[in-house]
Parts: structure tokens; C-alpha cells; sequence
């Protein structure tokens, strides 16, 4: 599954950068977030950043490992994190557009185990629903932050 977002936002690709790296401030900036716990900071950049972050989903409370496995200043960077059967990775990129940049959120997920293939067989549109919906509330609170 693949599913691709984008919100148009009043501000420099820098500031939007400053806002979507800043993952311990992730908690101030996008509601869904509960709690972040930084697990290992690479010696420089932004590449290897390991965190934990807690959010619920689908009434439930979770709490994922997630990393960062590349990234380019002001442009974009990817995370992945793998939990119950699968391999999830988001890519976020910034494109300018006349006054304007584009944050575009790019989310998929691949299921590995034969267990969460069968069960994505029954609920998968279930899954696909409410992670737009998520994804359309954290670009929404990502756009809030940087244009207040």
C-alpha cells in the first residue's frame, strides 16, 4: 500500500524543514503524538536519528521505533519502522510553488508476515481509511505550526 498526501503551506522550505525535523517538538506541533523518546543521535546530520514515538491509532495506544534512513536538507528525508508483520516508511519532500512550498507525505506499507497478509486481506480498507485520515490531520498540524 502507498498513499500519497500533499498541503500547500505560507513559508520558506527552511522553516517547514526546521518544523518536520524537529522530532522532540513533534509533540507540540502534531496532536496525534503523545510522547517521544530519542533512542540514538547520529554524530552530525540528520540521517540514523532513532526515536520512540507514541500515538494512538485506531483507538489504540501505540508506541514504534522509528529511524530516519535518509534525508537532504530542505528537500526531504524518509523514516522506517517495523512492527507486527510489516515495513512501514515515510518520505516527506518540500517543493516550492510560486509564493508557496508543498509538503508532500508519501507513506507505504508492506506486509512481510503470511499472518498480517491474511489479516490485511480482511481489514485493509479499514487500515487505508484512517491512515489518510491521519496523515491529512498531521500535514494540517505541521501546516498550523509553521504558518502561525
Amino acid at each position: 500500500m502507498n498513499l500519497s498526501l500533499s498541503v500547500e503551506i505560507q513559508g520558506s522550505k527552511e522553516k517547514i524543514w526546521q518544523v518536520i525535523t524537529d522530532i522532540s517538538g513533534s509533540v507540540e506541533t502534531i496532536k496525534g503524538i503523545e510522547k517521544i523518546e530519542i533512542l540514538e543521535k547520529p554524530e552530525s546530520g540528520f540521517t540514523g536519528l532513532k526515536w520512540k514515538e507514541t500515538r494512538t491509532m485506531f483507538g489504540q495506544t501505540a508506541t514504534e521505533v522509528m529511524w530516519i534512513t535518509g534525508s537532504e536538507k530542505n528537500s526531504w528525508y524518509e523514516t522506517r519502522a517495523e512492527s507486527h508483520g510489516a515495513v512501514y516508511t515515510t518520505r516527506f519532500e518540500l517543493s516550492e510553488q510560486a509564493d508557496n512550498t508543498v509538503l508532500t507525505m508519501i507513506f507505504g506499507a508492506e506486509i512481510v508476515s503470511t499472518f498480517s497478509k491474511f489479516i490485511a486481506l480482511l481489514t485493509g480498507w479499514i487500515f487505508i481509511g484512517a491512515t489518510k485520515k491521519a496523515l491529512r490531520e498531521d500535514l494540517n498540524d505541521i501546516k498550523e505550526a509553521v504558518e502561525k
